[in-house]
């Protein structure tokens, strides 16, 4: 018989070749954060799960009866909807006509997300062991191939109060990513913070916790169906966001034209935030179109900018703001609150368009992961309709 810990490894390698990854751990930490997610019969039927390409229950039958697992084709669908309401596996309805599901990633955005309200002690203890350890094998050893990321960075709103002089793209309107989509909207609270809660570490910057806006049609309508998230109108998802510029958070929606959610991070809870605040070059780190620049002249001094900065990227020199280019992820913060007006955001010449949608954006990111020749026998995989 197949041992349990097998299972769950089986589940983490087939997590860690998709798009999302998912690194072993030395420790262990990685088998044990699994078991918080999943049985062991779960386990084994997420690694049947494409990470990658929607597929139909039927189609994963297939793979389900020839794996050893006694049950139903509508056990399946039955067992397939428990995960989905876990927050372990994602569905997707919309042009298919049916139910379709795939993996999602553990970290940004995937299983992690799924457990806020839900959170307990021995979850963070073991989520916090893994995290530490992925941070410092990351710091370990030379260059690393630049990898394409899962969420970029845009300016708050009203921080490019003359947009006539400095034009904004409309993937780089929140306000219009918002509009464009047709809804529904829902926002949850954000897991960072509320793990940092029951850390007793909470939020410095605010004591807002509903902050995680879902505006992607399937995954606003999975969080409101498991009780994660709130239904909210399109106005109150404008609110969501203006409530974060005062706070002083930093957007980052996903890296596509359609983005599914828009996080709304503080240096003090994101884990990614936190780990790009502490290492020298953060800018480096994040996708963003835009930098800050200062005309000293003007300037009054006031510092606001520096307390306002959440990676460290604005020095007081002289009595005068500076910025440091190394530091500014182009987040617009500083701006909104400089009453002298001496800060300004510029568009950087090298633009980063974002991708089509998120199964474009996983398609690339497996492209810049694998090599060519993997890549060709994944897409003929997909072609052929084998797991992927």
């Amino acid at each position: 018989m197949e041992s349990e810990d097998k299972v769950y490894r089986d589940l983490q390698q087939h997590l860690d070749s998709g798009p999302a990854g998912f690194q072993a751990s030395d420790t262990g930490a990685d088998i044990k954060l699994l078991k918080h997610l999943l049985t062991p019969e779960e386990a084994k039927i997420a690694t049947l799960l494409s990470t990658i390409r929607w597929e139909s229950p039927r189609q994963i039958y297939k793979r389900v009866r020839k794996s050893g697992i006694d049950m139903t084709l509508n056990e399946l669908i039955e067992k397939l909807d428990h995960m989905v309401y876990k927050g372990t596996i994602v569905v997707h309805s919309e042009g298919f006509g049916e139910r379709r599901y795939k993996n999602v990633g553990v970290s940004a955005g995937g299983m992690i997300d799924f457990q806020v309200n839900r959170l307990t002690d021995e979850f963070i203890e073991d989520l916090d062991k893994y995290h530490e350890e992925s941070f410092a094998r990351r710091s370990e050893g030379g260059p690393r191939k630049k990898m394409i990321p899962q969420l970029r960075v845009i300016p708050v709103e009203k921080s490019i109060p003359r947009p006539e002089k400095t034009p904004i793209a409309v993937y780089d309107d929140v306000r219009y990513l918002i509009e464009q989509s047709p809804g529904p909207f829902s926002v949850a609270n954000c897991v960072c913070r509320q793990t940092k809660d029951l850390q007793g570490k909470s939020c410095q910057y605010s004591d807002i916790r509903e902050t995680c806006l879902q505006i992607g049609p399937d995954h606003a309508r999975q969080y409101i169906e498991m009780g994660r998230g709130r239904e909210i109108t399109r106005e109150e998802a404008f609110k969501v966001l203006d409530r974060a510029r005062d706070a002083g958070f930093i957007l980052q929606p996903e890296n596509s034209l359609k983005p599914e959610n828009i996080c709304c991070c503080c240096g003090d809870c994101c884990g990614p935030l936190a780990a790009a605040k502490n290492s020298p070059r953060p800018a480096d780190m994040y996708t963003s179109n835009y930098y800050v620049v200062v005309d000293s002249g003007v300037c009054a001094g006031c510092e606001i900018c520096v307390s306002r900065c959440q990676m460290d990227a604005r020095i007081m020199k002289d009595g005068k703001s500076t910025v440091d280019m190394d530091r500014c992820i182009g987040c617009g913060n500083c701006i909104v609150t400089c009453q002298s007006g001496a800060s300004r955001l510029i568009l950087k010449e090298q633009q980063n368009v974002p991708f089509k949608d998120k199964d474009d954006t996983f398609m690339h990111i497996m492209a810049n992961k694998l090599s060519g020749w993997d890549m060709f026998k994944m897409r003929m995989k997909m072609q052929l309709g084998m797991k992927v």
